[in-house]
């Protein structure tokens, strides 16, 4: 029982039992030093799980391909956070940094939700090291990875079609009413046309469709049959929001 407390008893030096009023803008020390040892705990048990996380993300999204600079963001980040959190000694300096955190914006595009939600699971394993409740971080890893793991192996609300746009290019003397519906009838379970738009100065139209795709069809001959009525023009297959992955002909 007792090895049990100190596995996740704080492994930084005993806080200091005054208190203080974290509303009157005192600054009281929490934690007077920190030793070499207990920053080598700390900063090293975020390295390791930072690339533990790595790993659970990279084995999740074996299928659906990964960035690397994203995988060594999450290494990274879980390090960072500790270490930032080991030299700001102060109530106040702790709650000024958790509402920085709050104000992070990502200037990139917007991507999958659950990637930022892996951003948060290396945020979070990352203030409990910098806090020195090592302990906590690591049974907070193997519990939420297990769950990840699990639920990407079972597919866990995975939806039974595949929601894309599709993008068609026709000259502008075709007309396209009611052309493309026996085939978009064939290959989909729901199909809508969104949006017609000029290109090339007008001489072609680009027809915008929704459609969800059946999962047991052939891409490929569902393209080629788009194809020989458009009189072999450009045809993009985009999955949902993400136009890096695009079947296009």
């Amino acid at each position: 029982m007792l090895a049990l407390f100190d596995f996740f008893g704080n492994v930084l030096t005993k806080v200091d039992n005054s208190t203080s009023d974290i509303f009157s803008g005192s600054s009281t020390t929490l934690i007077p030093n920190i030793s070499f040892s207990e920053f080598g705990i700390c900063v090293g048990s975020a390295l390791v799980i930072g690339f533990l996380i790595s790993l659970v993300y990279i084995f999740c999204h074996r299928k659906e391909g990964y960035s690397q600079s994203y995988v060594l963001t999450i290494i990274m980040l879980p390090t960072i956070v500790s270490l930032i959190l080991l030299l700001i000694n102060t109530t106040a300096g702790a709650l000024s940094l958790a509402g920085a955190f709050t104000l992070v914006r990502f200037r990139s595009a917007a991507g999958d939700p659950k990637d930022i939600a892996y951003i948060f699971f290396a945020m979070a394993s990352g203030v409990a090291c910098g806090i020195g409740y090592v302990g906590f971080a690591v049974v907070f890893f193997i519990i939420l990875g297990i769950v990840m793991i699990a639920l990407s192996e079972m597919n866990f609300g995975g939806c039974k079609t595949n929601h894309m746009t599709l993008k068609i290019t026709i000259p502008e003397n075709l007309d396209y009413q009611g052309v493309f519906d026996p085939v978009l009838a064939k290959y989909t379970t729901f199909n809508k046309l969104r949006r017609v738009k000029t290109t090339n100065f007008g001489t072609l139209f680009e027809l915008i469709y929704s459609v969800d795709v059946r999962n047991d069809i052939d891409q490929k001959k569902f393209i080629d049959e788009l194809r020989a009525l458009n009189g072999n023009m450009t045809i993009n297959l985009v999955f949902f929001k993400y136009d890096d992955k695009i079947y296009e002909s």
